[in-house]
């Protein structure tokens, strides 16, 4: 059992914006029903991963960028690196970017259901964002999604890209910590940063079932999840999913944002207590009242406007090699 650390005084206090609080109660009548009814069966999600990517649209995204189509063969593995390139206009730095891996439970998404959030960081950070399509479940269960991801690193650093932060939401959260230590492993380059948006880190989905009773979490079920995560790992569990049991060293400076009003939100202050004992620099931060991946809704809420603010603070330091002012917001 890993000792709890204690956690840095709270230093900012925020409460939620109207605009968060009627967004919360809509989804929470709404799309919450839905995805607890989400099937798990490969055909119907199929059907659930076209209607997410249309309805992705009506999601603003910010216009300064240019978005270009990567399919680039490593020759040294023979493996294929799809993915999107999200470029910012005017200058930007030659030898930073940022890899996202988008989330939906590893089984639904797409780099396009997430430019809300990569067209954002591009243009707040002068980076090239570079979000790989990563294999999907259930056709393509753990370590697919890994072994993408992995590729996807090597291609930025084949390419010159010396200061890489490495960033996710969700599943995609949990791909970007299994992807930093993957990373240590084959002994690679490390990331400058790591930043996780509401990680999805306790595929058992123990931490999130207990918490279910004390919170409104406005559209994420722990039972869905549980169904989900069923589909990711196949008959055999490897033993590189489970985040809070993996030995954690020479990690970089990580970011964990995280919604106050989320079932997820112990596994994140779970994973930050781990890593911190570790001795890894951790800043936490918790925002009162918030969703699951609230930063998606950046240009509809002041929240996440600010909260991406705060991201943007948090990679300037560490492409500068720069360690950021740890904190909690709670």
């Amino acid at each position: 059992m890993t000792p709890r650390v204690p956690r840095p005084t709270p230093v900012l206090e925020r409460h939620p914006s109207v605009q968060s609080r009627i967004m919360g109660g809509a989804l929470r009548f709404t799309v919450r029903p839905l995805l607890h009814r989400m099937p798990g069966r490969p055909l119907p999600i199929r059907a659930a991963r076209a209607a997410i990517d249309r309805a992705a649209v009506l999601l603003p995204t910010d216009r300064r960028v240019r978005v270009e189509r990567v399919r680039d063969p490593q020759l040294r593995s023979g493996h294929v690196v799809k993915a999107e390139w999200v470029i910012p206009d005017g200058d930007h730095t030659e030898d930073s970017a940022i890899l996202y891996l988008h989330g939906g439970g590893y089984v639904v998404c797409s780099p396009r259901t997430h430019r809300s959030l990569t067209t954002r960081l591009a243009v707040d950070n002068a980076m090239p964002v570079l979000v790989p399509h990563y294999r999907l479940a259930p056709e393509h269960p753990f370590p697919a999604a890994l072994e993408d991801a992995l590729e996807s690193y090597r291609w930025l650093l084949d390419r010159g890209f010396t200061r890489i932060v490495v960033a996710g939401d969700s599943a995609g959260g949990h791909l970007a910590a299994s992807l930093a230590a993957e990373i240590s492993r084959h002994e690679l380059a490390p990331p400058a940063g790591l930043v996780l948006y509401s990680p999805w880190v306790d595929l058992s989905c123990e931490l999130s079932l207990a918490e279910d009773a004390l919170v409104r979490d406005p559209y994420i079920s722990p039972h869905t999840a549980r169904r989900v995560a069923r589909l990711v790992t196949g008959r055999h569990m490897d033993p590189r999913l489970a985040l809070l049991s993996l030995e954690w060293s020479e990690l970089p400076p990580v970011l964990i944002q995280l919604g106050g009003a989320e079932v997820l939100r112990p596994e994140g202050e779970a994973f930050a207590e781990l890593l911190m004992a570790a001795g890894a620099p951790v800043e936490l931060q918790v925002w009162p009242g918030q969703m699951h991946v609230f930063q998606i809704l950046n240009k509809l809420l002041p929240d996440a406007d600010e909260a991406m603010r705060e991201t943007s603070s948090f990679i300037r330091a560490v492409v500068c090699g720069h360690q950021p002012n740890l904190t909690i917001v709670a």
